[in-house]
């Protein structure tokens, strides 16, 4: 009984990680590709800081904008379900992540009791719907160097959904 137990306990902790971590595909690649997927990790790692995006800049990579989307805070809920192993909205909880209470309008870096990487702390970022919206499709973009080990919602309309839901939760 107890290695079923501690079996599923390593179940749910590969699935907590993996909804941080970016897409399932990634974590199923073979070993022979693990050399490549390195070397790209470390391309990746290195493309951001050469081209660093300016704290008012909102552009996205799909050309999306936040205000020409209409966020759904009930869908938000449940995309931000993969958020709440490291996020909570409730004020003054922070755990892997800061909590995302009063999200909006704060400055990046200062929600107290948590350990800020430097590049967030520094970035100069104020947390508007807009820049939310650009974070949240991939964070490592905007803010290179971030500890936030997720690799983003490429869907718009789900960032959007997620943003109405923080500013409903977060009042």
């Amino acid at each position: 009984m107890s290695n079923l137990r501690g079996y599923l306990g390593l179940i749910a902790l590969s699935a907590a990680l993996a909804a941080c971590g970016g897409k399932k595909e990634e974590a199923a690649a073979p070993a022979a590709e693990a050399p490549a997927a390195a070397t790209s990790a470390a391309a990746d790692a290195a493309a951001p800081a050469a081209a660093k995006i300016a704290a008012d800049d909102t552009t996205t990579l799909d050309g999306t904008k936040f205000a020409d989307m209409k966020g759904d805070a009930k869908h938000g809920e449940a995309v931000f379900t993969q958020c709440k192993t490291c996020h909570v909205t409730d004020a003054g909880v922070n755990r892997i992540g800061p909590s995302l209470h009063g999200i909006i309008g704060r400055k990046s870096g200062e929600v107290a009791g948590f350990s800020y990487s430097t590049a967030n702390k520094e970035s100069g970022i104020t947390w508007t719907p807009e820049k939310l919206y650009q974070y949240l499709e991939k964070p490592a973009r905007v803010v290179p160097g971030t500890k936030m080990a997720f690799a983003g919602l490429p869907k718009g309309q789900d960032r959007a959904d997620v943003i109405a839901y923080l500013t409903e939760a977060t009042k």
